[in-house]
């Protein structure tokens, strides 16, 4: 069974873990090598026994501590052509052990079956990711203003989703950041309110997801307790359940149930 950790979620960065069979793969790097490596530490395990680092996408949020793991550790890195490029100005080490992937197709990390997919946002190629290993399935989607119909597509059936719940839409619209700001967040490009969140939860649940964790949440216009109760009401009468990701901490182990439909 796969399962998953997330070293750390939110604005301030990002980084799970995906396991299954003894493969280890680090989705994003947005926090300092050294947390990353106690994280793993925590979970008996060290950045050599990483399978591969896969990236979203380009932002500091998701590639902060990836100088520092490429240089010290040296694992093989996946990302998009545009995503690479983007990461090798900043990081140019990191073309060493870069392994370019189209930005939708299927490939293998070790013994977990990678599906990625595009997304919507304001970085040069991003994506997003489905795994697979053992009959069980693990979606991510963060970091989207919407949700592209090609990734519903692939992601219907997952056992667990990882899913943003990035804010509340009035409490962004009252708050205090800048004009352009606030259209950025809400444009297409930008990030999935909570309200979003519940519409394409309430559809997962019906093909038979089972278990939603919400990451990614505004620490300035999002509680844990409004992405929670939005997407849980979406969810009412169906069998599914609903867990807020600490920002900033690591959390999980969460697991994927036997999928009910292959990508």
């Amino acid at each position: 069974m796969l399962t998953v950790h997330i070293l750390a979620s939110g604005s301030e960065g990002n980084s799970l873990l995906v396991s299954g069979k003894g493969t280890h793969v680090l989705l994003d790097a947005g926090i300092s090598a050294r947390r990353i490596t106690a994280a793993l530490r925590e979970l008996g395990l060290s950045p050599r026994d990483l399978s591969g680092v896969l990236l979203t996408h380009e932002h500091s949020d998701h590639v902060s501590g990836l100088a520092t793991l490429v240089k010290q550790y040296r694992p093989p890195l996946y990302a998009t052509v545009g995503t690479a490029r983007a990461v090798c100005r900043r990081v140019p080490a990191a073309a060493d052990v870069l392994r370019a992937i189209p930005r939708q197709g299927t490939f293998d990390v070790g013994d977990i079956r990678v599906t990625v997919f595009p997304t919507s946002h304001d970085a040069a190629e991003s994506v997003d990711y489905r795994f697979d290993c053992g009959g069980s399935a693990v979606g991510v989607l963060t970091d989207t203003g919407c949700v592209p119909p090609a990734a519903e597509d692939i992601l219907r059936g997952v056992g667990l989703m990882v899913l943003e719940s990035n804010h509340d839409v009035e409490w962004l619209l009252s708050g205090p950041y800048p004009y352009y700001l606030k259209q950025r967040i809400l444009g297409a490009c930008g990030h999935l309110s909570n309200n979003d969140a519940a519409f394409l939860a309430q559809r997962l649940a019906a093909s038979g997801t089972r278990q939603f964790v919400l990451a990614h949440l505004s620490r300035e216009n999002n509680t844990p307790e409004r992405a929670r109760q939005a997407v849980s009401l979406a969810l009412s009468g169906l069998d599914a359940s609903v867990t807020v990701a600490p920002r900033g901490q690591l959390s999980g182990p969460y697991g994927a149930e036997v999928f009910i439909c292959s990508a």
